[in-house]
């Protein structure tokens, strides 16, 4: 209760910033102590969060390169940023998540472009309410929003810069929904016994086990990158409005008070990327831009390392298949 309150009345925490503050707000006081040249790259940046994470970045100095599936929307969201940062570089690169193929395409295509990558925001993701499967045959929810990554490009980078780089992955408080009994490897990417919302809360609990993983090997390698699982609060998008069906006009009237604003969204995402307060801070779960509490299946970390294994073997069966 005492958090709902907090919440809702936009009590900072610890960082100085709460669920009121805005991504501008939050990084105004780092420009000055970034490293030059930084590079960000963002998936699912056409619209929403994504892209106010994008246009915030810009605006702070750091080269953005936007990966996304709509490459008219990703245009409209390029230029928009170049009206206000005349100065910013903004790449754009079209990409499919869902898609083993497309991902190595974009890889390839990016390593090309011979850039450090100093930052990788995967915010990409969807909600389906009905069951649909990608090009690979894998349950389009948790193969969109789980199945990225670019990891040793930015330990080379740090490694060449000095600089530490961070990775993000966009997830939702909503992975607390998910019951150890009801988390199966399998069953996720068969789409067994279908059900949109907990599909969505699976992809969203698999965002943070990635995390958790990622940050123990990091460590383990004494690579500077650090890995971190944000939940940038329940903003009015795409997503939410698929929900609407499910909702009486009024109740949706109501519930949509209690919402963020895109900038008060992608506030904690800008925050954990470019605050210099979260030097060496790996493996957390952050919300309204302070350090916070995920579920326990979330902490476990033998169920993080075997949801990467696994992971891990079917990533490179596919990719393999994809170079063929």
């Amino acid at each position: 209760m005492k958090a709902t309150l907090r919440y809702l009345a936009g009590v900072a925490g610890p960082s100085g910033f709460g669920s009121n503050s805005t991504a501008e707000q939050v990084t105004q006081n780092c420009s000055c102590s970034l490293p030059s040249h930084l590079t960000a790259l963002i998936t699912g940046a056409s619209s929403g969060v994504g892209a106010e994470t994008a246009r915030v970045l810009a605006k702070r100095g750091v080269r953005v390169v936007i990966g996304v599936r709509d490459l008219r929307k990703g245009k409209e969201v390029r230029d928009n940023i170049l009206k206000e940062s005349p100065n910013a570089e903004v790449i754009l690169l079209k990409i499919d998540l869902s898609s083993f193929a497309s991902v190595h395409r974009f890889c390839s295509q990016f390593l090309a472009l011979d850039l450090p990558l100093n930052i990788l925001i995967n915010n990409a993701g969807i909600f389906s309410q009905n069951l649909e499967f990608s090009e690979d045959k894998i349950e389009m929810t948790f193969a969109t929003n789980y199945l990225e990554t670019l990891l040793d490009k930015m330990i080379e980078t740090a490694e060449k810069t000095g600089v530490e780089g961070r990775i993000i992955n966009v997830s939702s408080v909503i992975h607390s929904w998910v019951k150890r009994d009801g988390f199966h490897f399998n069953d996720i990417l068969n789409g067994k016994s279908y059900n949109g919302t907990r599909a969505y809360a699976q992809s969203k609990l698999a965002n943070i086990l990635h995390a958790k993983e990622i940050a123990r090997q990091l460590k383990e390698r004494n690579a500077r990158v650090t890995i971190n699982a944000v939940h940038p609060g329940i903003v009015k998008t795409g997503i939410i409005r698929a929900h609407k069906g499910l909702l009486t006009d009024s109740l949706f009237f109501i519930a949509s008070k209690l919402l963020k604003s895109k900038s008060q969204g992608a506030s904690t995402t800008c925050y954990v990327a470019l605050s210099p307060k979260l030097e060496g801070i790996s493996g957390k779960y952050f919300t309204d831009c302070n350090e916070s509490k995920c579920s326990s299946l979330a902490n476990d970390e033998l169920e993080a390392q075997k949801l990467w294994n696994n992971t891990y073997a079917l990533l490179q069966k596919r990719l393999r298949q994809a170079t063929l």
